[in-house]
C-alpha cells in the first residue's frame, strides 16, 4: 500500500478545503457539542481530528484525474485503492496523497474500535471520523462490522420520522435527554425515567407513531 508524506496530504487538505467551500454550511459547533462514549480508553475522537478532516468526505466539484491517470509516483496502487480514489482526484494533485486521508480515517476507525466499538461506531455515525464510509469500504474492508453499526444508527439532534424501536446512546454523559412527539406535537415518550448514574446505559423506546424524535447530550443513537 502506497503511503504519502504529511507534507502531501496538508497540500490535499487546502486543495479539497477550496474545491469543497461551496458545499454546504460549516458543521463544526454541532460537531463540538457531540460526546462519545465515557468508557473509551482512547482520546475522543471529537477531539483530536486530522487536519484533513474537515475535507475528507468532500469530492472536488472541478475537474479530477482520470482513472487511467491514477498512478503514484513510485510503486503501485493496488484494485481496491484505485477504487477508492475514483473520481476523489483533483487535476495536478498527487493521488497518493489523497489516498493517505483515506488511510488516515482507516487508522482512526482501527485505533478506537480496538478500545471502544462504540465510540468507533458513534464516530462514524457523527462524522467524526470524516470520509469513513468510502475509506472502509475500499481500504479497510476488515471494518465493515463497525461501518454496518453505524448505517442503523443516528447522530443526536432532531430526527423526523424514526423507525419505531428501542435505540441505546452511544455516550454515558449523565446530561442525556430525549423525547418522541407525535403528528399533533404532543410527547409521546421522553427520557430518562430517571436520572441516570455514572456507567449506566442510557435507552430510548421510540412508539409507533412517533413523527419527531429530539434529543440532546446523547452523542449517537443505534437499535438497542
Amino acid at each position: 500500500m502506497y503511503r504519502r508524506s504529511a507534507a502531501a496530504a496538508v497540500l490535499l487538505t487546502a486543495a479539497l478545503t477550496l474545491t469543497a467551500c461551496s458545499s454546504g454550511g460549516d458543521k463544526s459547533d454541532s460537531a463540538a457539542k457531540a460526546k462519545p462514549p465515557a468508557s473509551s480508553a482512547v482520546p475522543d475522537p471529537a477531539d483530536t481530528p486530522p487536519p484533513s478532516a474537515p475535507a475528507a468526505d468532500a469530492k472536488p466539484s472541478g475537474p479530477v484525474l482520470p482513472d487511467a491517470k491514477l498512478t503514484p509516483k513510485t510503486g503501485s496502487f493496488t484494485a481496491q485503492e484505485k477504487k477508492y480514489l475514483s473520481g476523489r482526484v483533483p487535476e495536478k494533485m498527487d493521488p497518493a496523497a489523497v489516498l493517505q486521508t483515506g488511510q488516515d480515517a482507516c487508522q482512526r476507525v482501527e485505533r478506537t474500535a480496538k478500545r471502544d466499538k462504540d465510540a468507533a461506531t458513534g464516530a462514524v455515525i457523527t462524522g467524526e471520523i470524516a470520509g469513513a464510509k468510502d475509506a472502509i469500504t475500499h481500504l479497510c474492508p476488515e471494518q465493515k462490522p463497525i461501518l454496518a453499526a453505524a448505517e442503523k444508527g443516528f447522530p443526536e439532534g432532531n430526527r423526523k420520522a424514526p423507525a419505531a424501536g428501542s435505540y441505546r446512546a452511544l455516550t454515558q454523559a449523565l446530561n442525556c435527554t430525549w423525547e418522541a412527539k407525535g403528528k399533533d406535537g404532543s410527547i409521546l415518550a421522553s427520557g430518562p425515567e430517571t436520572p441516570p448514574k455514572a456507567g449506566d446505559k442510557i435507552t430510548a423506546t421510540i412508539p409507533a407513531g412517533t413523527t419527531e424524535f429530539n434529543s440532546s447530550g446523547c452523542y449517537a443513537w443505534i437499535p438497542a
